[in-house]
């Protein structure tokens, strides 16, 4: 079963700003490190993000399950005007599932339920994938991370395909470890492809192009050449041309090879690479504006 997603990324408004190809791209991740924000600023933030000048580009609000309770706090108190579209992230184990669903379900004036994100096991066996489905009602998107590293790796990203969930790709984190190399990658994206699936990405991808961090002198991927990464394997380029997307620092040919796909172009990227996770917004517009993109 394909885990391409059947609704293409649409603007949140009448007013759209922003391009097919970044349409509801960046789903906010402001609770996560390392923003680790407050409940009530990331709240503040999402609600103000989502009235703003590129209300188009943002996605759903990430929360941990554990958070749920602070956050459904936050909401009453602020009482926002309509229910905000949540992925809610399982910290709790798969048991606390369907409590968290429950909870979320209660409140359905506050949080509108999108997606679950969930850590796999090392092995991804069925009988755990099974009981994933088990939890997570049809009309909601799983996303499930298999473990980077090992051989079973990639087996375990095709055996999340063919259950009907989105594998997650973890792009960074707070240690060289969380990092994955380029040709890591290009696998993940080669078995995405061979298995018609959408994916979403998670952690490191503040900013639009590869780069090496200042402070802590980390190799970013950029969310960016991810997009024409997975532009150029749908169109059929060889491993090569899409390894060379990725391994890309010239934030300008990349901007144009952007600009000069078709919307048709644009939203078949987007069926495969659906989001990511991002605990700032601010640094992806700034580039986004820098590139002329938006």
């Amino acid at each position: 079963m394909s885990a391409v997603s059947s609704a293409a990324p649409q603007p949140a408004s009448d007013q759209r700003d922003v391009p097919s190809l970044l349409a509801r791209l960046i789903d906010d991740a402001a609770l996560f490190p390392p923003g680790n924000a407050t409940v009530p600023d990331a709240v503040r933030l999402h609600l103000a993000g989502r009235s703003g000048p590129h209300a188009d580009l943002v996605g759903l609000f990430l929360c941990p399950a554990s958070r749920l309770p602070e956050l459904i706090t936050e909401l009453i108190k602020v009482k926002p005007a309509k229910p905000v579209e949540l992925s809610l992230v399982i910290d709790t184990g798969l048991g606390g599932v369907p409590k968290a669903l429950s909870i979320v379900e209660s409140r359905a004036e506050l949080l509108a339920l999108r997606m679950v994100e969930m850590p796999a096991p090392t092995d991804v066996d069925e009988v755990w994938l099974e009981r994933v489905s088990e939890f997570v009602p049809e009309d909601v998107i799983r996303v499930i991370e298999p473990r980077r590293g090992g051989a079973g790796w990639l087996d375990g990203i095709q055996r999340v395909i063919e259950h009907g969930s989105w594998p997650k790709l973890r792009c960074g984190g707070l240690s060289a470890e969380n990092f994955p190399a380029v040709d890591q990658v290009a696998e993940f994206l080669g078995v995405i492809n061979s298995g018609g699936a959408s994916f979403k990405a998670t952690a490191g991808l503040h900013n639009a192009v590869r780069h090496t961090a200042a402070d802590t002198g980390f190799t970013h991927h950029g969310f960016l050449n991810l997009l024409i990464a997975t532009g150029r394997l749908l169109a059929g380029a060889d491993a090569e041309h899409v390894r060379a997307a990725l391994e890309s620092t010239d934030g300008t040919a990349l901007a144009e090879e952007a600009q000069n796909m078709t919307e048709h172009e644009a939203l078949s990227v987007r069926g495969v690479f659906a989001s990511y996770g991002s605990c700032s917004l601010t640094d992806p517009v700034a580039d986004l504006e820098g590139l002329g993109l938006l």
